[in-house]
């Protein structure tokens, strides 16, 4: 028995709850679960079995469904809980609540009403992926489920292209090569990617390559379980400052400052700022 019971305040506490393997649970989270007075979950079931492996009773308690279908009664009833001074503890289905999974409603509501909110936070997919993929870390964006339509998952995907990041999607099994197939046309084949399946599950795997290599490797084939698709960021050329300012003279001859720079940062694919900063140095070495 690995949990204390402690005394918790009134109000929601989120608990993060285990990807795959259940013992990466955290102790603070089983101590959550095992004191507050009101439970709710996205699959109570789940829940139910996670509490039951840690030996976390349930004493009594019934657990609230709290998902995308279960309607405004189930969360005015966790506020009117919270509101009577008991503590509401909330889990997803697998990892951290909110994180393309329900709760956020629950979350507004509480926040607005000024009362209390915390997070026992744990594993998330998201993370996990990011320490295993093998790209670089040290800026992200979570792009969750992409549509389910290819025209509509085309037009998503090009507004991620210039994104300096590494691009981080939630992928149905059944959807994944569609999903790599269109993301080599919108975003460029050679660019760096992994898929990372059954995170810190028994058939854990992470295939690495360029988006045009594991699209080909996934144009026939279903994997099984939950996917994580990772995508480098694109490598726009760079441009020295020397030509910049040498263009940005140039335009300045014949054109208004604003026309000028305007048309250099569209031909060079650089912010308006950078550009309009260097025409204001420009003009004050004129000036002197």
């Amino acid at each position: 028995m690995n949990y204390q019971k402690i005394p918790l305040a009134a109000g929601l506490y989120f608990v993060g709850v285990p990807i795959g393997t259940a013992r990466d649970i955290t102790l603070r989270a089983l101590d959550v679960l095992a004191s507050a007075e009101v439970l709710a979950a996205e699959d109570t079931r789940s829940l139910r079995k996670l509490m039951d492996i840690h030996g976390v009773p349930l004493g009594g308690r019934v657990i609230v469904a709290l998902h995308d279908h279960s309607g405004k009664n189930a969360q005015d009833r966790l506020l009117r809980a919270i509101r009577d001074g008991q503590s509401v503890a909330y889990a997803s289905e697998a990892g951290m609540p909110l994180i393309a999974d329900p709760g956020f409603e629950l979350s507004r509501a509480v926040a607005e009403a000024g009362l209390m909110l915390t997070c026992a936070p744990g594993p998330s997919a998201v993370l996990t992926a990011l320490a295993l993929g093998g790209l670089p870390t040290d800026a992200f964006f979570f792009a969750g489920f992409l549509p389910n339509a290819k025209g509509a998952r085309l037009a998503a995907l090009q507004k991620l292209r210039d994104i300096p990041a590494t691009l981080v999607f939630y992928e149905s099994p059944k959807r994944v090569g569609a999903m790599l197939r269109d993301a080599a046309q919108a975003l460029g084949n050679e660019r760096s990617a992994a898929v990372c399946r059954e995170l810190t599950k028994k058939f854990e795997e992470i295939r690495r390559g360029s988006l045009v290599e594991l699209r080909d490797e996934y144009a026939e084939k279903t994997p099984k379980g939950e996917i994580v698709v990772l995508v480098d960021r694109g490598r726009l050329p760079t441009i020295s400052e020397h030509d910049l300012t040498s263009d940005l003279e140039a335009a300045l001859n014949t054109m208004s400052m604003r026309d000028a720079v305007d048309m250099v940062a569209q031909a060079h694919d650089v912010p308006r700022r950078q550009v309009y900063q260097s025409a204001l140095k420009l003009g004050k070495e004129d000036t002197t």
